[in-house]
């Protein structure tokens, strides 16, 4: 390939033809800094790389810039964010590789099309406040928020440019009185006090580019950057245009003085989403599938509104087919799914699927009850919604019964069956009851408040106080059979498989270098053996009594997979070619699958110890993934069920998207697909629960 030439700004005679081993395939944009450029790893991997114009590769203080960027980017990791996945700011011309995002930006979008409509401009909002979340809580501040550095991928918006950006605590790496920054979209601190600027000065910049997005102007408009300097320190802003249920929340962003502008967590309860992730195809009038159309794809009715998620340390994985999903870097508890006597059921992935299975869908509740999160225990789907609790026949669909809860607040996680019981968290996870499976009627209850987290395993609750205390408890009659704590354990989390009765827990050590790991008989709460393993160290399955490890990073990518066998003491890490931001991860037959932010999906053969295959999808932030033999499943936050072909990695079937009557709202976290005799049950934000024959993705 030829090397590429630069028609923009700043136009050079000859751009490389390589930027590390990222071959430059074609100019995506040019500005007075550097080339953007689409290009493709050695994996095939597409990624943008921005590479720096020479003359500026030349300057110290630019490159200290730079690096200060590239620093700023590599902290920062989410949904509505561009991952960094390379970068070298020592070299000649310096470059940094993001993930390719393929999408307008949001500039464009308005100058082609006009102001958003209201719906868009909800959806727009609250991605750019989830965005802006991730970046400050690891201490950075973007500092140029604006149009032109918001693209519109089809599953949300995305934050790019961190060419100003630099933490909270730095010195400003620019020249004294020297002003950085698109004065229609800067915060009235920027330009009276430039050395103080903190988080709320994107807060400002996005009320800016909301009113931008809402009527095609800024709040503040002259062809003068000086007047406009003066409109935003003196002047009240223009929101004439902007929709009246977003311009109270649009004017408290645009206040004068930071201490009166909301963070982005209160921007995101007012959007009525806490921790959201996106669930609408977003921006693009026809979503772009990835692959080849399904038959049959119609756009589903719309149904009851997906639900506020709750913020709490009870956030359960759930293990699908005796694989563990987690979240890696995040306080997710596993749960090991139970038959109704509280024994481990039959493995249901790789049954033959009964003759004469009808795909079927289901609405357990009415009204705006949101998005159910289910389980499958003592043969039967059982799921939580917001006030609901119902358990359905996975045959058919068929509601076998439905039980009330009092309160309207989001469910901690799904049901679970253990000790031949339906075990449900209540009063905002406060208190735990047990049902019975056949009718749904209250067995007893057990006032958890004081402890943190809720797993399960072996038919046991196992609860966890922050001082570290394990305490198990009988699944069947809900009474306590031990309590202590656990040798060099100083906050465990358990995670179970299914195949030894064992489950493991592991915390961190204090200086964080390492991961204690032990073996603990839940029935006893003894320990059968321990080991401490280097690395912040997640589990995620076992294969023949050796354990599988995510190994995470401070900024909660997933760098390695690591195998462990407890008989020999064997410890074997495989790195991966590239990290995966907030990765989650599932195992089947020694191989491990993870689905990382930003929609890599990544098969090792951890007896390879290699990658086996590798698929970039259009989805931002999937479901934890489950497997069988043939197939990988995760869900999208539009309600779409996914199937990846397990031995090369090619996306094989899709179903519509089923986004709820308010697709502006948002979910925090996805349920996982579950596999039931040869048959995939999911679940979606239009209320409903489906099922659709696993044999045959392409016909979804």
């Amino acid at each position: 390939m030829a090397p590429q030439r630069n028609n923009g700004a700043g136009a050079e005679a000859e751009l490389p033809e390589y930027a590390g081993h990222y071959r430059l395939e074609s100019c995506l944009g040019s500005g007075g800094m550097g080339v953007v450029h689409l290009a493709r790893g050695t994996s095939g991997m597409r990624v943008a790389v921005k590479v720096v114009h020479a003359q500026y590769a030349r300057d110290p203080e630019f490159r200290g810039r730079f690096r200060q960027e590239v620093a700023a980017a590599r902290r920062v990791s989410g949904a509505f964010t561009a991952s960094v996945v390379d970068a070298d700011p020592e070299a000649e011309r310096p470059w940094m590789a993001t993930l390719f995002i393929p999408g307008p930006t949001l500039a464009d979008q308005v100058k082609r099309n006009g102001a958003m409509p209201t719906g868009e401009l909800r959806r727009l909002m609250a991605g750019l406040a989830e965005a802006l979340r991730d970046i400050h809580r690891v201490g950075v501040v973007h500092r140029d928020l604006k149009p032109s550095n918001v693209l519109l991928a089809e599953d949300g918006p995305k934050v790019i440019d961190f060419g100003i950006s630099r933490p909270k605590d730095s010195e400003l790496r620019t020249e004294t009185g020297k002003l950085i920054g698109t004065p229609p979209f800067m915060a009235p601190e920027q330009f009276r006090r430039p050395r103080e600027v903190g988080p709320a000065a994107d807060i400002f910049a996005l009320g800016s580019v909301m009113v931008h997005a809402a009527t095609g102007r800024g709040p503040f408009d002259s062809d003068s950057p000086y007047v406009v300097a003066y409109q935003v320190v003196h002047d009240e802003p223009d929101l004439t245009g902007v929709p009246e249920n977003l311009a109270p929340l649009v004017l408290r962003c645009l206040a004068k003085e930071p201490d009166d502008r909301p963070t982005p967590d209160e921007l995101m309860r007012e959007l009525r989403s806490v921790a959201a992730s996106y669930d609408t195809q977003a921006f693009i009038p026809a979503q772009r599938t990835i692959g080849d159309p399904k038959p049959g794809g119609g756009a589903r009715s719309a149904g009851p509104r997906p639900a506020r998620a709750m913020s709490r340390l009870r956030k359960r994985g759930v293990l699908a087919a005796g694989a563990l999903l987690l979240t890696a870097g995040a306080a997710f508890a596993s749960v090991q799914l139970l038959d109704g006597s509280g024994g481990v059921p039959e493995d249901s992935s790789t049954r033959s699927a009964p003759a004469g299975f009808d795909a079927w869908d289901a609405t357990p509740g009415s009204g705006s009850q949101g998005m159910p999160q289910c389980s499958y225990g003592g043969g039967k789907l059982l799921c939580a919604q917001v006030g609901l609790l119902s358990a359905l026949d996975p045959a058919d669909g068929t509601v076998l019964w439905r039980r009330t809860l009092a309160g309207r607040d989001a469910p901690d996680g799904p049901p679970v069956a253990a000790g031949g019981l339906v075990h449900a968290l209540t009063n905002e996870g406060k208190e735990l009851i047990a049902l019975d499976p056949a009718s749904g009627g209250t067995r007893w209850t057990l006032d958890i408040s004081a402890y943190g987290r809720v797993q399960y395993a072996g038919g046991m609750v196992l609860l966890t106080r922050t001082d570290g205390t394990a305490t198990g408890v009988d699944g069947a009659s809900g009474k306590q059979v031990w309590s202590h704590r656990i040798a060099g354990q100083s906050a465990p989390k358990f995670s179970s498989f299914g195949a030894d009765g064992l489950t493991y827990a592991t915390s961190k050590t204090e200086d964080d270098s390492h991961t204690r790991v032990s073996a603990v008989d839940p029935q006893t709460g003894d320990v059968r053996w321990d080991a401490q393993l280097k690395g912040l160290l997640e589990p995620v399955g076992e294969n023949g009594g050796t354990l599988f490890f995510t190994s995470v990073d401070v900024y909660s990518k997933t760098d390695a997979l690591v195998q462990y066998d407890p008989e020999s003491t064997v410890t074997q890490r495989v790195a991966l070619a590239t990290a995966l931001p907030q990765a989650v991860a599932t195992s089947h037959e020694g191989v491990v699958y993870l689905l990382a932010v930003g929609g890599g999906l990544v098969a090792m053969d951890m007896e390879d110890r290699a990658e086996k295959w590798r698929l970039e999808t259009s989805v931002s932030r999937g479901s934890a993934p489950v497997a069988d033999d043939k197939h990988v499943y995760f869900t999208a936050p539009d309600g779409r069920l996914l199937a990846v072909d397990a031995s090369n990695g090619k996306l094989v079937g899709q179903t519509p998207a089923r986004l709820g009557a308010d697709s502006d709202r948002v979910v925090a976290e996805l349920p996982p697909p579950m596999i039931i005799d040869g048959h995939v049950h999911a679940a979606a934000p239009d209320g409903t629960v489906f099922a659709v024959d696993g044999h045959n993705p392409s016909a979804w």
